[in-house]
Parts: C-alpha cells; sequence; structure tokens
C-alpha cells in the first residue's frame, strides 16, 4: 500500500482498541434531511435500531450487549436529542451521561457540520445504550420506539415520561455484567444507619469527606486536562504551519530549477518534489494528531465536566433533603406551641397531618439523597477505570503516531540522495567544475619555438646589450650559456642572440 506521499504505509500499527460503545454498532443515525422553512428550518436525522446476531469476538466479554429481536426506525431532531439528555439527568440523577454536541446557531445547516453533528449524535445514543445506569432509563426508550404523537406528549410532560406498552417495550441494551444492578436492602438503609446532622443549612452525613475528595480530584483533572488539551492543540497547529512551509519551500525549490535548466535545474527540481511530498506527508499526520489524539483529549474534557455535572446532582438532592428536615423541625417547634395552646386542637390536628406529609416528603429526599450518593459513587469509580483506559491508548497511538511519521520523513530524504548524487552538472556551464578546472592546469603549455644559439658566441654581460630574447620551456638542462632565472623554474631557461 503507498501513501499520498508516495512512500510504503507502515506495515505495524496500534490495533485500534474496541471501545464499550461498539457493542451498540446496531444503532445508526443516518439520513440528514433539511425540513421546515424560515425560523422552522431544522435538520432531521432516521435513527435505527437493527439488532442482529454480533460477531464481536474482539470485544471483552463485559461489553457484549444481551440481544433484541425488536427493529424501530424513527426520525429525530437535534432538540429532540437535548431532551433525552435532559431528561436522563432528571431519571437518574448522579450519572455521568455522555456528552451531546453542542448548539451551533451559525452555519449548523453546512454538508460538513451536518455531518459531524450526525457522528457525535450517534456515538451519544451508543453511548447511552451500553450506559449501565441509563440503559433501562424510561426517556431512552420512548426516544427509540415512540411515533410523533406519543413522543411529542412525552416531551410536553412536566412529569415522569409516558411508560410505552408491553408490545413496544424494548429489550435493555446495557451487558449483563455491566447492568444496573437490583436495588439491595442496604442501599434503603444507607443514611437509616448513619447519623446525619445539620451544619449550617446543610445535611451532614459520614461520606461528605468522600465526597469532598472526589470533587478536589474532578476539579484537578479537569485544569491538568484543559492544559495538555491547550498544548496538544498548539502542536496540531503547528504540524499544519509546517505542511503549509513545506509546500511555500518545494514551491520555491522547483521555480529555482526551471530557472536554471539542464542537469542543476532537475537537481534543484528534485528537492523540490521531495518538499512538496513531505508537505502531503505532514498534512496527513496532522490530520491523525488532530483526529486521534486532541479530539479524545476535548472528548474526555466533557466527559470531565458530565462528572462535574453528576456530583451537583447529587448537590441538589442534598439540599432537597436539608430543607425537608428544616421543614419538619420547623412544623414540630410549631406543633409543640399548638399543644401548649388551650383551644387550639383543631389548629394542632392539622399541624399533625402536616407533620406526617413533611415526614414522609423527608424520608423520600432521604432515600433519593442516598440513591444518588451512591450512584455517583459507582460512576466515578468507572470512570476512573475506563478513562485511564482510554488514557492509555490515546498516548500510544499518539506515540506510534510520531514514530511512524518520522520513520517515513526519513525514508523519504534518504530516497532523495542517491537522486541528488547521480546528477551530471554540465562542465562548460558557470565555467565548469572545480575538478576540471585542475585537470585543465595539469595540462603543460605547448613549448615556444627556440632558436638555438652556436656554441661559439660571446656571452653578453650586460642586460642593456641584449638585442631580443626567446623564452623556451625544456625538460632539458640549460644549454651552454644559458642562465636559469632566479626563483623560477629551473627547467625554463633563457637563450641570448645578438
Amino acid at each position: 500500500m503507498m501513501s499520498m506521499a508516495g512512500m510504503p504505509m507502515p506495515t505495524h500499527a496500534v490495533h485500534r482498541r474496541m471501545k464499550p460503545e461498539d457493542a451498540a454498532l446496531h444503532i445508526t443515525v443516518s439520513d440528514p434531511i433539511q425540513q421546515g422553512d424560515g425560523l422552522n428550518k431544522h435538520i432531521s436525522y432516521r435513527v435505527d435500531i437493527r439488532p442482529q446476531a454480533p460477531t464481536l469476538g474482539d470485544l471483552p466479554q463485559e461489553v457484549i450487549l444481551t440481544g433484541t429481536t425488536m427493529y424501530s426506525s424513527v426520525l429525530r431532531r437535534y432538540s429532540d436529542f437535548h431532551w433525552l439528555y435532559d431528561r436522563l439527568h432528571i431519571e437518574r440523577a448522579g450519572s455521568i451521561v455522555p456528552p451531546i454536541p453542542d448548539k451551533h446557531p451559525v452555519g449548523r445547516f453546512s454538508p460538513a457540520f451536518v455531518e459531524e453533528r450526525r457522528v457525535q449524535l450517534e456515538r451519544f445514543l451508543r453511548r447511552v445504550a451500553v450506559h449501565p445506569e441509563l440503559a433501562d432509563a424510561p426517556s431512552l426508550d420512548t426516544f427509540f420506539r415512540a411515533d410523533d404523537g406519543t413522543f411529542q406528549a412525552a416531551k410536553q410532560a412536566k412529569g415522569n415520561v409516558p411508560m410505552m406498552n408491553s408490545s413496544q417495550m424494548m429489550t435493555p441494551m446495557y451487558p449483563p455484567q455491566m447492568g444496573p444492578s437490583p436495588k439491595k436492602e442496604g442501599l434503603k438503609r444507607w443514611f437509616a444507619e448513619t447519623k446525619t446532622s445539620m451544619t449550617g443549612d446543610l445535611v451532614r452525613s459520614p461520606d461528605d469527606d468522600l465526597f469532598e475528595e472526589i470533587q478536589r480530584y474532578i476539579h484537578g483533572l479537569d485544569t491538568q486536562m484543559k492544559n495538555v488539551s491547550q498544548q496538544v492543540s498548539g502542536l496540531v497547529r503547528k504540524g499544519k504551519e509546517m505542511a503549509n512551509g513545506l509546500f511555500e519551500f518545494g514551491l520555491a525549490f522547483n521555480l529555482l530549477g526551471q530557472s536554471e535548466g539542464d542537469a542543476l535545474g532537475d537537481a534543484l527540481s528534485k528537492m523540490g518534489e521531495t518538499a512538496d511530498r513531505l508537505s502531503v506527508l505532514s498534512a496527513e499526520h496532522s490530520d491523525q494528531e488532530m483526529s486521534q489524539f486532541e479530539e479524545p483529549l476535548q472528548d474526555y474534557i466533557k466527559l470531565i465536566h458530565a462528572a462535574k455535572l453528576a456530583l451537583q446532582r447529587r448537590h441538589e438532592k442534598r439540599l432537597s433533603y436539608s430543607t425537608c428536615l428544616a421543614e419538619v423541625e420547623s412544623k414540630q417547634a410549631l406543633l409543640g406551641k399548638l399543644r401548649a395552646q388551650i383551644g387550639s386542637e383543631a389548629k394542632a390536628y392539622s399541624m399533625e397531618m402536616s407533620l406526617r406529609q413533611a415526614h414522609d416528603a423527608a424520608e423520600v429526599a432521604r432515600e433519593d439523597f442516598a440513591t444518588v450518593s451512591q450512584r455517583v459513587l459507582r460512576e466515578v469509580d468507572r470512570f476512573k477505570r475506563e478513562k485511564a483506559e482510554e488514557m492509555r491508548w490515546t498516548v500510544l497511538t499518539y506515540i506510534q503516531l510520531q514514530v511512524d511519521y518520522n520513520k517515513r520523513m526519513e525514508q523519504i530524504w534518504a530516497h532523495l540522495i542517491p537522486q541528488l548524487e547521480g546528477v551530471q552538472v554540465d562542465g562548460n556551464a558557470n565555467g565548469g567544475s572545480q575538478q576540471q578546472q585542475q585537470q585543465q592546469q595539469q595540462i603543460p603549455a605547448p613549448p615556444l619555438m627556440q632558436q638555438q644559439v652556436p656554441v661559439n658566441q660571446p656571452i653578453i654581460q650586460h642586460a642593456h646589450d641584449i638585442p631580443q630574447y626567446d623564452v623556451s620551456a625544456s625538460q632539458m638542462a640549460p644549454p651552454l650559456g644559458g642562465t636559469s632565472v632566479p626563483g623560477g623554474d629551473p627547467m625554463i631557461s633563457i637563450q641570448y642572440r645578438e
């Protein structure tokens, strides 16, 4: 297999880890359709459940679903998904509800944005379907199964969501090992067996120290993850800038090669082509970093925010329970005063009825507070386990991306070296190469014509008596009567003649 950069794809890559939501691949969100016009303009998505015999050999046993034989297909818009998200927080308070894509009033009808939102909504539904605390929520069943009329009635209902009839009820989609465990008697007695007290305006319980520690952990994790995500986003941005820089770099060398021509121009053009291939490789690498490292970290931050919301739900239940206890104490004090007054028996009786109702409300609030507290503990424990594994795989994937990227970069650069070494530069261009000039310097010049002087001719003693002279280069010793030039070549002699 060849990459866009022209080099072989790496044969070793990190095996994609099967995530828990992969057990709900039979749930799909597809076929976005634009409907309405003006202010009523919106995108509807087709939500399908197509249960089939799973072939999930790569999935761990704890995330394999129990099968359901029922099919469903409904149209839902983004506001319907958001309704489900809000209802899950109400019906399963204390759960870490998976994040839903944010609202975007601008550009929400562009094809790229619609497709990205579709993918995120599909992932949201799959995560909810395998969530141990949310899989059997009434609102989820209504979202998947209800017709338009029933669903609109459910959205407008202030209280509980209308339940589907027995023929429409779907099989819970959570894994058997991960599903909600039956309520044990110990859960109902969680607060009954411990002492609670009022400190200021809030009730105190023995587990408050544990929840304060959890809150500090979530807050610190949020701060650190945002810092890491910011740095990673900067690296991805620099990678894209590097890809653009390599493209400009290659373009400049291509233009330089065209201006040079001949073999040197070909060599410069090869440099430009290599830089262009590296630009494509860097762009691919930046996209992989964004999808496999930057986006998972951003999703992790959203899950941390969901954990914060779970803790906030517990705090709200704590406030409700504290308010009920305060009302019980107030009515008890008022009842004592009425009983002490003569002729207030009717008011005292009415207050007793009101106090009994306050006690019942306080009991419901206490059990609700205990249930949510226990759910938060389970969710935080699951969050730590799953996200630790997710983070480990995310970091391993990032490291493997860097290893493969640098190896491919090295291969491309190394492939350029023999191409440049094999280029034969023209010696006539630009004065020739240095080696050719040295070879030319080593060739001896042709000897000038010499006129032999007779041996018996007298030697002239003074330079002004020299009528003319010849310079000859000879490999023989200077003839009799000759004089060598001081500091010159001993093989060159000066011959005098009248």
